[in-house]
């Protein structure tokens, strides 16, 4: 029997509990759409919190700390999503982030991404490995929603949507968690700090660029509570690991 470190199942767990969420989404919308479209905003807004604490007061520190150039990775990652986030947007003309089916194109990149961070994070250390996987958790039932929306958009069925929602931005994330664990798990701290580097540019993107903006459409009055809820659990979190 194969015996794997102790980070695998950390992955492991995540990944696959983001499927679960990310399903969960699919299903609220597909079935309790009125619920799942007022709940929406909160959970994006609370992702958000979380996905914007963790790179700033934990994640990009540790990645400086591994590597002094992590930085200019951080920028890489950050440019990275907002240049590709620009290209769906020319493909399909539209304003908004996704479109259809060239929409639910862009949602896979980015939850496979998703499960590269899950791997990448997990190998720095488990507090950054929590701190950054909570926050996408939290955000996978948000993306559940949005992917099925789009697709909506595109012109297929209720059914067909829910069924192309699944295997886009749910069994993407575990897919990219697992076909990354062999090629990260052997590097070493240095590479790891160049990594995580991108990794925190990706999730500021995610939080400050994609997750807000789309909540704040909707204009919930308590909104601004479920942010710094979010920001108030890393901060838990961070100061209750070094007690």
């Amino acid at each position: 029997m194969v015996a794997f470190p102790a980070e695998f199942y950390w992955i492991a767990a995540f990944a696959i509990v983001a499927a679960l969420v990310n399903s969960a989404g699919i299903i609220a919308i597909f079935r309790h759409r009125e619920w799942a479209e007022r709940s929406l905003p909160y959970l994006m807004c609370f992702a958000a919190g979380i996905l914007i604490a963790t790179p700033l007061i934990h994640a990009v520190p540790n990645a400086v700390e591994n590597n002094a150039d992590a930085g200019f990775t951080a920028l890489a990652g950050f440019l990275f999503m907002y240049l590709s986030n620009q290209v769906i947007k020319r493909r399909t003309g539209e304003e908004t982030l996704a479109f259809g089916v060239t929409a639910a194109e862009g949602i896979g990149v980015h939850s496979l991404i998703d499960g590269v961070v899950y791997t990448v994070t997990f190998n720095i250390s488990l507090l950054t490995g929590v701190l950054a996987g909570t926050g996408l958790v939290v955000h996978e039932f948000a993306e559940g929603v949005i992917t099925y929306l789009v697709l909506l958009r595109g012109d297929v069925t209720e059914r067909t949507a829910a069924t192309y929602a699944f295997f886009i931005a749910t069994l993407t994330t575990p897919i990219g968690a697992f076909v990354a664990y062999p090629l990260v798990g052997g590097l070493g701290q240095s590479d790891l700090g160049l990594l995580l580097g991108s990794v925190s540019g990706v999730l500021i993107y995610i939080s400050a660029a994609h997750l807000l903006p789309e909540a704040q459409s909707y204009e919930k009055e308590h909104s601004m509570l479920a942010l710094l809820a979010g920001v108030g659990l890393a901060l838990f979190i961070v100061f209750a690991r070094t007690m």
